[in-house]
C-alpha cells in the first residue's frame, strides 16, 4: 500500500481552517472589561431576537411574583446594573419566579432576564442579588450564548469534516476529547469572565464588590454535585471566591469612583431589599 504524504493527509484540514479563518476575522468582537478577542457568527440583534423568543418559551407556565418587596428590589437591581453596561440596544427587563427551592437565576442573550426565588435567601441582601444579577447580566452583555452556539457549530463543522472517513472509535474519542479539552474548559471561562464583568457592574451600579466573595462562599456551604471541575461547565466554589478576590482592588476602585466615598467596612445582617444601595 502506497504510504499517503502529510501534505495531501492534511489538505482538506488546512482548507477547513483557512475558511474559518476568514469567517473569524468578519465576525471577531471585543468583550467589554476584559478585553477578550470572540468570535460570533451572531449580531447583537440576533441575539436580541433569539433571547426574546426562548424567553417566552422558558417562563410558559411560570408561576411569577407579581407585586411585593422581593419584586421591587429585584428590578431595583435591574436597573442599576443595567444602566451601566457596556450593551446598548438591548431589551432589559426581569421577572421574579416563584420556585424556593430553584437556587438559580438566569440572563438570555439580549437582557431578558429571571431570577427565581430560592436564590434570595442566599444573595441575603440586595447587594448579594447584585452579585447574582451581576454575573447573568454579564452573560448577556459579553454575548456568552451565541458566542457558545458560533463554536460549537465551527467545532461540530471541523470534527465532521476531519473525521468524515475515520472509524467509530476514534469518532467516539474525538468527541469526548472535544467536551474535556474544548467544551467543558470554554464554560468554565465564560462563568469566570462572567464573575469578571458582574463584578466591575455591580461595583459600578454602587454595590459593594466584596459581597461577591461572601456570597460563594454561601454557595460553596450548600455543598454540589462533587463533580471535578475539569468535568463540569462552572468553576468551584473556592475557585471563584479566589479570583474575585484577586480583581478586588479594581472593583473597588470602581466602587469608590461610582459612591465618590472610600468603601467602609462591610455591615453584617442586612434585611433584603435595604442594603448595599448608594
Amino acid at each position: 500500500m502506497k504510504a499517503r504524504s502529510l501534505s495531501s493527509v492534511f489538505r482538506p484540514c488546512r482548507a477547513w481552517v483557512a475558511g474559518i479563518a476568514l469567517l473569524s476575522l468578519a465576525s471577531c468582537v471585543t468583550t467589554p472589561i476584559t478585553g477578550r478577542s470572540a468570535w460570533n457568527s451572531f449580531s447583537p440583534a440576533e441575539d436580541v431576537q433569539l433571547g426574546a423568543e426562548a424567553y417566552e418559551e422558558q417562563l410558559k407556565g411560570a408561576k411569577l411574583v407579581t407585586s411585593g418587596a422581593q419584586k421591587e428590589m429585584v428590578e431595583r437591581v435591574m436597573k442599576r446594573i443595567s444602566a451601566v453596561t457596556d450593551a446598548p440596544g438591548f431589551q432589559w427587563e426581569v421577572r421574579l419566579i416563584d420556585e424556593p427551592k430553584t437556587v438559580n437565576a438566569f440572563c438570555m442573550p439580549g437582557g431578558k432576564m429571571a431570577v427565581y426565588t430560592g436564590i434570595l435567601p442566599v444573595a441575603q441582601t440586595e447587594t448579594g442579588l447584585a452579585v447574582v444579577m451581576g454575573h447573568e447580566i454579564a452573560h448577556a452583555v459579553a454575548r456568552h450564548g451565541t458566542e457558545r452556539v458560533s463554536q460549537e457549530m465551527l467545532l461540530q463543522t471541523g470534527l465532521g469534516l476531519a473525521l468524515q472517513n475515520a472509524k467509530e472509535s476514534t469518532q467516539a474519542l474525538a468527541l469526548v476529547g472535544k467536551e474535556l479539552l474544548v467544551s467543558l474548559p470554554w464554560g468554565r471561562m465564560q462563568e469566570s469572565e462572567a464573575d469578571h464583568i458582574g463584578l466591575m457592574y455591580m461595583a459600578r451600579a454602587g454595590y459593594d464588590p466584596r459581597e461577591a466573595v461572601e456570597f460563594w462562599k454561601r454557595m460553596g456551604a450548600l455543598g454540589g454535585s462533587g463533580t471535578p471541575q475539569f468535568l463540569s461547565t462552572h468553576p468551584s466554589d473556592e475557585t471563584r471566591a479566589s479570583q474575585l478576590k484577586k480583581l478586588m482592588p479594581k472593583a473597588l476602585a470602581e466602587y469608590e469612583k461610582a459612591t465618590g466615598k472610600a468603601a467602609a467596612p462591610p455591615t453584617k445582617g442586612v434585611a433584603p431589599g435595604t442594603g448595599g444601595g448608594k
